[in-house]
């Protein structure tokens, strides 16, 4: 297990907070935590499969799914 100076914390808005809580109840999610921490692996796992570089769709995607995460 991560050692605790092996994590940061990261802030998002409230509202955002509340509605990922109820996106993950039921879905085996152990908390909002662990859930973020799923959607940013597999975000910079795809991006990361790929050698070449993203086109500029490839990245407007991405961004607009930092966006509707709340990050953007």
């Amino acid at each position: 297990m991560a050692k605790e100076k092996d994590k940061v914390t990261i802030k998002i808005p409230r509202p955002l907070y509340d509605k990922l809580k109820v996106v993950i109840e039921g879905s085996g999610y152990n908390s909002v935590t662990d859930f973020i921490v799923f959607v940013i692996r597999d975000l910079v796992a795809q991006a990361a499969v790929s050698e070449k570089q993203l086109s500029e769709t490839e990245i407007e995607k991405i961004k607009q799914r930092l966006k509707n995460l709340g990050y953007l």
